[in-house]
Parts: C-alpha cells; structure tokens; sequence
C-alpha cells in the first residue's frame, strides 16, 4: 500500500453555552483540548495534528500543546448552529491557497470526548482503510433506545416517528423486538477530503460503524465532574502521564 497522509483536524470554538470555555477548561490539571492533541501525537497513523479555532487564545494554548495554529476560523462559521463541514471546508480552501498539501484523509477528534484507549485510534484508522466500499467512519457506542418507540407532537397528539410496517402499533412493541441502535460520539472521525470537494458532505453514504464503549462527551458541569472520576482508570492513565511528562519539559 502507498504511504498515506493523515492529518488531525481538533475543531476547538470559543462559544460553548452548557460550560463557558469549555474547551480548555481543566481536567487533571490539563485543558480538555490537550487530551485530544495528546491522542493525535501518540497515533503512529497520524502526520500533522491542527487546531480550527476562532479564538487566539485556545490557538496560543493548542500550539503550547503541540497543534499547529494556521488561521483563526472566521466568525460566520464559528456559532452554535455551524456545521462541522464548515471548517473543513476552510480548512482545505486555506491549505490550497498557501499551498499547503491536502492529506488523503483527515482524523477529526473532538476535545469534548477528551478520554480515549491506546490504540483505538489507529486501529479505527486501520479498519477505515481496509474496507474499500466506505465513504467514511464513524465512531458510535450501542444505547437502550429505539427511534421505533419515540413520539412527536402533533398538535394535541402525539405520533410515531418511526413504525415497523409487519407489526401493529410497533411502537408498543417490545425493545428487543428491534434492531440494535447506535449514536455517534466524539472518539474519532475519518473523513475523505475527496467527498467534501465532489459531494459537498463529510460523511457520504457508507459510514465505516466503528463501535466504541460509551464515552463521556462533556456539555455539561455534571460530564466534566464524571470525566474527572474517569480519569483515574488505569486505561487512561497513558495520556494523563504524557501530559505530566509534557507539562514538565
């Protein structure tokens, strides 16, 4: 197989509403973000490892790090309805203007999942690559609920957003009459920067499952509380000890 180019995109905006900064707010001492850059260095599949920030003073802290700050990402794509294409797309239209090369594929890791196994990434890598029919991965962990068993409101009413054509009333079936359900979470990413030129979206329509644990995804006081309890595991303790080595350099 030919050498592949991978880079590291570590979206990383100032605004946040459920905790001010949150971002680089700490955990065991660090800022959230750090864990991700953290991962990224630690990835023997990843190249070059950005921060996409509007905020000089979250680039100045990722650089410290060890991210690369090119740019500050513009305000109109920096708000709390922004899509994640929008800074991809920034960041693809900037490398080309300065002649920065495009990577075959980008790793998005977000510093709200800030506590990853060893290994994971580069074996979701690994997988991603290996299956020559999907258009991207995405990292997901299994949950209890159905979209078969949820309601909308109409009007006074209520209705099913989904039903199971071969029974009655599906939506009072039992759970395990269903198929599993998967939710995406912020482990890791792989997206093909082809897909974003040709097709103007990140993910396309074969999404590599790569299945995680459940993980902690910070939006609230209560996650970044939890998150500190998680540190303490031994599975985690690799990116707490690179961070202390780090720290002290």
């Amino acid at each position: 197989m030919d050498y592949l180019v991978i880079d590291c995109i570590i979206p990383a905006r100032a605004g946040s509403k459920g905790i001010a900064n949150k971002n680089i707010r700490l955990l065991g001492g660090h800022p959230l973000m750090a864990y991700s850059i953290v991962a990224a260095k630690l990835s023997k599949k990843i190249n070059n490892i950005y921060i996409s920030t509007d905020s000089e003073e979250f680039a100045k802290i990722a650089e410290k790090y060890g991210a690369k700050a090119l740019y500050l990402r513009p305000e109109n794509i920096s708000q709390d309805n922004s899509m994640d294409i929008d800074f991809f797309k920034y960041h693809i239209d900037y490398s080309r203007q300065k002649r920065i090369d495009i990577p075959d594929f980008f790793v998005n890791l977000r510093p709200t999942t800030p506590l990853r196994e060893q290994g994971i990434i580069d074996d979701a890598i690994d997988k991603f690559i290996a299956d020559k029919n999907s258009t991207s991965l995405r990292s997901a962990h299994k949950i209890d609920l159905t979209p078969y068993k949820m309601f909308k409101r109409d009007g006074n009413y209520m209705r099913p957003f989904l039903l199971e054509n071969s029974v009655k009333e599906s939506h009072s079936a039992p759970r395990q009459f269903f198929e599993d359900v998967f939710v995406g979470n912020g482990y890791i990413d792989v997206i093909d920067p082809n897909l974003i030129d040709k097709k103007e979206v990140l993910y396309g329509k074969k999404i590599y499952l790569y299945e995680t644990d459940v993980v902690s995804d910070i939006d609230s006081p209560q996650d970044l509380n939890i998150a500190k309890k998680e540190l303490c595991n031994e599975k985690y303790k690799y990116l707490f000890e690179y961070l202390e080595v780090w720290n002290k350099a």
